[in-house]
């Protein structure tokens, strides 16, 4: 996977939530500050397992819990992470009226669920995720 050079186009079939976690554990160091990174798939597919590897890869230590309800959640390593989950907003102005824009564009690592709900205010470099449901335990996980 070669981030760096935003030559990515890549899939990977998971066949068990520890498999998905593990892959964003394994992506996390290859990403870098600031970096923005969107995922979008149906509820249960995985976004969350996926994003908990992630902020481990990066060394966050403490319990992770889903920010549906709080929209946002933040860590700090050496650099702020901020885990956002967009499934309960409506609209756009939601998003300003939490002050978003600061979020993603600060210097630090966005994790996004449901991105798509925000794509208006995304910059064109950003990462998308896409977990799609094969069945009962396998994903497919796409990375753009």
């Amino acid at each position: 996977m070669n981030i760096a050079n935003n030559k990515l186009s890549e899939q990977f079939l998971s066949n068990s939530k520890k498999v998905t976690h593990r892959f964003g554990y394994e992506l996390a160091p290859k990403l870098s500050v600031p970096s923005i990174i969107s995922f979008d798939g149906e509820l249960g597919a995985g976004k969350s397992v996926l994003i908990r590897g992630i902020l481990e890869g990066l060394g966050v230590k403490e319990i992770i819990p889903s920010p549906t309800f709080t929209i946002v959640n933040e860590y700090r390593v050496s650099y702020p992470i901020y885990h956002f989950d967009l499934y309960r907003i409506n609209t756009p102005f939601e998003l300003y009226e939490i002050g978003f824009e600061d979020y993603i564009y600060g210097n630090g690592i966005s994790l996004i669920e449901w991105g798509a709900k925000a794509l208006n205010l995304l910059p064109s470099n950003y990462l998308k995720i896409s977990i799609e449901i094969r069945d009962k335990n396998k994903r497919l996980i796409t990375v753009h």
